[in-house]
């Protein structure tokens, strides 16, 4: 593997641990899923820099990152990218690539701030709708999210993870103004996770579909070979995506 050089950068949140590379014009920058390292880029992040500024970052509490001092909710981890990108120079309009919970930060923040973004890429995105999906999980897997979730309220950090505010997050997004007509990619994954009873991949299934739906120029990919990580599965379908993104950008 790559290495993937790292730095950071102080916000109002903390310090912030990002890593930059490539040069050119709109930045790409990727917003990793719950709790995902930067290092979940790394079939993919060099080859983005071969073809313009790629930025990648780790959220409060990953990584090299500082830990939270507060809630972790999908306008505070957009305010906290802006003054990252701000920070670094990144000037927008940015494309944006948002992976699983990291596709609820990159729809809010293209909701919140058009005007910043150039495209947006999803891979295998949370809908706000998801949240519906936990209804039709087995007891077993609910009870055991209820203990993950009591576990995390008793750390004077873990109790401000961002996956203690998923619902806050989608409330954010109802209450956003409209996604911009950018060029949209929503890249989803073919196969079930082994532990999603079937009638809720079919929910899912539904609402990857309803993604694309966000932008006039929405369109769908299915990674066929991959799960809940195209990136790593099948990063050269990723980086297609991307690419075919920048292209309609710079056209």
């Amino acid at each position: 593997m790559k290495p993937i050089p790292k730095k950071k950068v102080l916000t109002t949140s903390g310090s912030i641990e990002y890593a930059q590379a490539g040069e050119g014009f709109p930045a790409v920058i990727l917003i990793n899923g719950g709790n995902g390292p930067i290092e979940g880029w790394y079939k993919v992040f060099h080859e983005l820099a071969a073809e313009t500024t790629v930025l990648a970052y780790n959220r409060l509490g990953v990584g090299g990152s500082d830990k939270p001092s507060s809630p972790q909710h999908g306008d505070q981890i957009v305010s906290s990218l802006r003054q990252l990108l701000q920070g670094v120079g990144l000037r927008p309009p940015y494309i944006l690539v948002g992976h699983s919970l990291g596709g609820l930060y990159a729809n809010l923040f293209a909701r919140q701030y058009p005007d910043e973004i150039a495209g947006v890429v999803l891979l295998d995105s949370s809908h706000p709708q998801d949240l519906l999906i936990n209804d039709t999980q087995n007891a077993f897997i609910r009870g055991i999210n209820r203990i993950l979730r009591m576990f995390d309220s008793l750390s004077s950090h873990r109790k401000w993870n961002e996956v203690q505010f998923v619902e806050e997050t989608a409330k954010q997004i109802r209450l956003a103004g409209p996604f911009p007509h950018v060029p949209l990619f929503v890249v989803s994954g073919g196969k079930k996770p082994p532990m999603m009873p079937e009638h809720a991949f079919q929910i899912r299934k539904a609402n990857q579909k309803d993604l694309v739906k966000l932008s006039n120029q929405g369109r769908h990919i299915l990674a066929s070979r991959s799960g809940h990580f195209p990136q790593m599965s099948e990063p050269e379908i990723v980086l297609q995506a991307v690419q075919a993104c920048l292209n309609e950008v710079r056209s």
